[in-house]
Formats: C-alpha cells, sequence, structure tokens
C-alpha cells in the first residue's frame, strides 16, 4: 500500500466527515491508500457517523481513549499499512491531487523523510483587519514557495498538511506525548520537535501542488483566541526546550519593551496586536518555565 492518510479528530464530527470525502475524492484512483479516522475520545456523534455510514473498505474508523493530539497521531502511526503516513487535520480539505503530488516528491529521493505542503485558508467570514500578516501562520496556514523545495532550518512543514516516510520510525522516536493538545487547551510544538529530530537523519521538503485548504472558524478570528494561542505556544516552547525560571528576567525585559513599542503606535492596530501577541508568549514562556521547575509539565 502507497499511503496511509491520517485524520486524528475530537468532536468534530461534520468537518471530520468532509475531511475525508475530500480524501476520497482523489482524481488518480490508481494509487492504492487507505484513510485512518483516529477518534480521540470524542463525545459527539463521530462514532456514529463512521460506524453507521456505509464507508469504503479503505477507510478505518479508530477509537483512541487516551485524550491528547500527540497519543491519537502515534496510534495513526502504529496501524498504518502505508509506505507514508499523510496527516490531514480533521477541519482541512485535501486537494484532488493531494496524495499524487505528496508520494512525486518522496520518489525523488529516499533521503527525503518528511514532505510538507502548501496549506491555504477557508476563512469563515472573511480574514479580519487587524491580523497582523507576519503572524498569519498562527492559524495553520502556509505558502512557502512556488515550487517543489527543501526546507531547512529554521522552516518546518505545519501538522495540518504533513507527510511522513513510514520507515524513519523504524529508528526515530514519533511524537513527543507530554506536547500537543489535550482536550481544550493549546499546548504544541510536537510537531516542529519530531521534524527537528528528523531532520538529523533525512531531509525535509515543501510542494505547493499537494495543498489543503484549511478551515478557520469564527470562533478562533477574534482577540482572545489569538492571544491565547500565543500564550500556550509560549508554554509549549518552554516545555520543548525544558526552560528553567532562571531566564524570567530577560523575558520581563521583552514583554517591557513590546508594552513600550504598542504605546507609540496605538492608532496602528495591527501593530497593536503584534506587540501584544509577543506580550502573551513571553507570559507563556514565564509560566512554562516555572511549571517546568516544579515538574509539571511532564
Amino acid at each position: 500500500m502507497r499511503a496511509s492518510v491520517v485524520i486524528c479528530t475530537h468532536n468534530r464530527a461534520k468537518d471530520t466527515v468532509e475531511a475525508v470525502q475530500s480524501v476520497l475524492a482523489q482524481e488518480d484512483q490508481d494509487i492504492e491508500f487507505e484513510v485512518l479516522v483516529i477518534d480521540n475520545n470524542s463525545k459527539d456523534n463521530t462514532r456514529e457517523l463512521f460506524q453507521s455510514t456505509d464507508w469504503p473498505n479503505h477507510v478505518r474508523y479508530i477509537f483512541e481513549s487516551k485524550l491528547g493530539l500527540s497519543y491519537a497521531r502515534n496510534r495513526g502511526i502504529r496501524e498504518a499499512q502505508g509506505e507514508f503516513i499523510m496527516f490531514l487535520d480533521d477541519d482541512a480539505l485535501a486537494s484532488s491531487s493531494w496524495i499524487r503530488e505528496v508520494i512525486h516528491v518522496f520518489e525523488r529521493d529516499e533521503k527525503i523523510g518528511c514532505v510538507g505542503g502548501k496549506i491555504d485558508p477557508i476563512w469563515e467570514g472573511g480574514k479580519p483587519d487587524w491580523i497582523p500578516d507576519e503572524i498569519i501562520g498562527l492559524y495553520t496556514l502556509m505558502d512557502f514557495s512556488d515550487q517543489v523545495t527543501e526546507m531547512k532550518p529554521p522552516y518546518f512543514p505545519f501538522g495540518a498538511n504533513v507527510s511522513f516516510r513510514k520507515s524513519v520510525f523504524d529508528s526515530i522516536e514519533p511524537f513527543r506525548e507530554d506536547l500537543g493538545r489535550v482536550g481544550n487547551n493549546l499546548l504544541s510544538s510536537e510537531e516542529s520537535e519530531l521534524i527537528s529530530r528528523i531532520r538529523e537523519e533525512y531531509d525535509i521538503f515543501y510542494t505547493p501542488y499537494g495543498s489543503v485548504q484549511h478551515k478557520i472558524s469564527k470562533s478562533r478570528l477574534n482577540k482572545r483566541w489569538l492571544l491565547r494561542r500565543m500564550y500556550w505556544q509560549g508554554i509549549s516552547d518552554a516545555t520543548r526546550y525544558n526552560k528553567s525560571g532562571w531566564g524570567v528576567f530577560k523575558h520581563i525585559v521583552r514583554i517591557a519593551q513590546a508594552g513600550l513599542i504598542m504605546l507609540l503606535c496605538m492608532n496602528n492596530v495591527q501593530k497593536v496586536m503584534s506587540q501584544l501577541v509577543k506580550i502573551s508568549y513571553r507570559n507563556g514562556t514565564i509560566v512554562g518555565s516555572f511549571r517546568n521547575g516544579r515538574g509539571l509539565n511532564t
């Protein structure tokens, strides 16, 4: 089997059905692939939809009771039978040539261990003017290059559209389970941490042709969500790098600098938002560092 498409979901039954349907609509039906729906302890009707609907045999529903995105992703890796493991977010839609284009990149060289793809937005209600362009990636959007190219440090693919050569996991541990979202918290960095380890032995590539569309729901299009997202990014980075509380003074200085810049550009909503995002990130890093010191992030 060439590919295993893994869609991890938690309480997004309708979106997950649409994601699976987009994969099944691939224009190249000669490629043998499977779709694994990893239900990460959902409390909605995900189970009923995938156990009662007449899905093709190559769509498999798997229930993972241990809550956490990394647990679900690692379950998908263990269950996958394909040569390539392709992760698609449950609120994303694959383009009709997605599987074919990603496999084409892997076929270039056996040293390619990971391939990321373009991620275009579907804004529910349109993109708000107050979102600064430099932080648009926080909404899991990517337009890295207009051609197939290697992604060198510090760049890496995003989890809404990332694929791995399955054999890399013969020697490399999968996603760290102390990172990644658990329920409604926004802990992250599990993707970049894994890809950083893979990069030590393999090449990381990007293709604009194996693209997906990512739904940006209205619930995320407010300042509170964005600041909360950056706060948890700070906690995530502190956890990933095992930062201690000794670096707090540096973060306090950066917070003060961001506050001063914000006061000087109060008439520019995007610049103000950019500084608020930096403050939220530093606050999260401080909290994460102290959590590390008390052993709360393990």
